[in-house]
């Protein structure tokens, strides 16, 4: 009875997040607000217990679970490689990381509730997790600011209940060391969040791979989220935020970023040949 109940659960689960999903350029970016995808996450966690206890043959890495934050640049990316695509559309989460996600959806008629900033999104799971008592790690790469020490020092001060299993830098290429680094700290016992911050699409990339090793139950792609949680790296105001322009803000405060930028001009264009198809 319990695994029939679970395996309903389950169905429903599915069955909703395929109808919420939106497709932005021939990536299905799931239409929900932060609160929302922080209920989703939960639910996965629901699902996963229930399921535990329902059957003996239980396979914990077939139900490990990762969030994909796409934003505009990833979606252009994605264009180019079906690989990458793939690995996005089968994330079991996907939340708009831009305005301008939002922007072209409203184009299109078919607008997204609202843009869910990654930078947000990890602060609200790390807020979830230290209220259910689970226990989070953190992933980075040496080329990056090696943010995660103090990151996870100030979500702790945030969140007092919050538990981290460890921080890691490590290169991206070096996967045997990176799981390896997981299962020792994770002592026998799942942790609840890893958040990998190896940039888009390499960190999409390593957790479609990976994830099926390490006793982790869901796993995050955050880019340079880590930075802004350590403060060394400051936000937009949140007006500027709100008008949907960090990302001129952020070219502002760091020039180097504008070829980066730049890179948004085939977003833009893909998203008014797509509006003409549309018509």
């Amino acid at each position: 009875m319990g695994l029939a109940v679970t395996c309903w659960y389950q169905a429903k689960l599915e069955v909703s997040n395929k109808m919420s999903k939106l497709d932005v350029l021939g990536v299905k970016v799931d239409n929900v607000t932060m609160d929302e995808a922080v209920g989703r996450v939960r639910g996965f966690f629901k699902v996963d217990r229930r399921a535990y206890f329902a059957t003996a043959n239980y396979n914990r890495a077939q139900r490990r679970r990762y969030v994909v934050t796409p934003n505009s640049e990833m979606i252009v990316a994605a264009h180019k490689d079906k690989e990458f695509t793939r690995i996005l559309n089968q994330a079991d989460l996907a939340v708009p990381d831009t305005a301008g996600l939002v922007w072209a959806s409203r184009i299109w008629g078919t607008s997204l509730k609202e843009w869910v900033a990654g930078t947000d999104l990890l602060e609200r799971l790390c807020e979830e997790s230290a209220r259910r008592g689970g226990r989070v790690f953190f992933l980075e790469g040496p080329e990056g600011l090696r943010s995660g020490a103090i990151a996870a020092e100030n979500l702790k001060k945030r969140y007092p209940k919050l538990t981290v299993a460890g921080t890691a830098v490590i290169a991206y290429a070096d996967e045997k060391e990176a799981t390896a680094a997981i299962k020792s700290a994770s002592r026998g016992r799942e942790i609840d969040l890893l958040f990998v911050a190896y940039g888009h699409g390499r960190q999409e990339q390593w957790i479609a791979r990976n994830l099926p090793r390490i006793p982790v139950k869901v796993a995050v792609g955050i880019g340079g989220a880590l930075d802004f949680a350590a403060g060394v790296q400051k936000r937009a105001p949140i007006f500027i935020r709100r008008l949907g322009f960090e990302w001129f803000y952020r070219m502002v405060k760091q020039p180097w970023r504008i070829k980066r930028q730049l890179a948004l001009l085939p977003f833009i264009f893909l998203t008014f040949r797509e509006s003409f198809k549309r018509i």
